[in-house]
């Protein structure tokens, strides 16, 4: 009974720590909150009922709407603000397009701070991008700098907010799974 425990405790540990990652990468701009919800997708069907680490699929259903209202929102946020600043759509397209440059960029550069660095970098790179993608679609678009500028720096506002919201609830998400596996 004791090694079936044991063999169960480290499957969960092995579930949390990709839960873990997962919500990390969403800081790259890459679907981490779904990349969750896959791992605890696995997780549920794999583990045994009898276990005390297992949830049920209720978990990863909850986990699955988390993730659909964080990606609704880090999405709209960025694109209203953007629309809401006068933005056309290739300044919108540019700006996801400058974001995910940004982010991998961001992510490469703060790799001298191990993790934290990386990190935060991402995010705040992730949103520079943005600006810089809004405004030279603006300018593609043949606004003037003034105007294209303010599209940017609401694109940059907006991806900011949006990238923080999606965090806080994959957070949400991932506190929910830890809940689940230990009540």
């Amino acid at each position: 009974m004791g090694d079936y425990l044991n063999f169960n405790l480290v499957w969960a540990l092995l579930c949390l720590s990709g839960l873990i990652a997962a919500w990390v990468i969403n800081v790259t701009g890459l679907p981490g909150n779904w990349i969750m919800v896959a791992i605890a997708g696995i997780y549920c069907w794999l583990m045994p009922a009898d276990s005390p680490y297992a949830f049920g699929w209720l978990t990863v259903l909850i986990m699955a709407l988390l993730a659909g209202v964080g990606e609704l929102f880090e999405f709209f946020t960025s694109a209203l603000r953007t629309k809401k600043a006068g933005g056309s759509r290739k300044g919108m397209w540019c700006s996801v397009l400058g974001s995910l440059l940004g982010s991998f960029g961001g992510a490469c550069i703060g790799i001298p701070v191990p993790i934290i660095g990386s990190l935060i970098a991402a995010l705040l790179f992730s949103s520079v991008g943005a600006l810089v993608g809004a405004y030279l679609g603006e300018k593609w678009h043949g606004r003037k700098n003034h105007d294209a500028w303010r599209v940017g720096t609401a694109s940059f506002m907006g991806n900011l907010i949006g990238a923080i919201a999606k965090l806080l609830i994959g957070l949400m998400a991932l506190l929910f799974a830890i809940f689940a596996m230990l009540f």
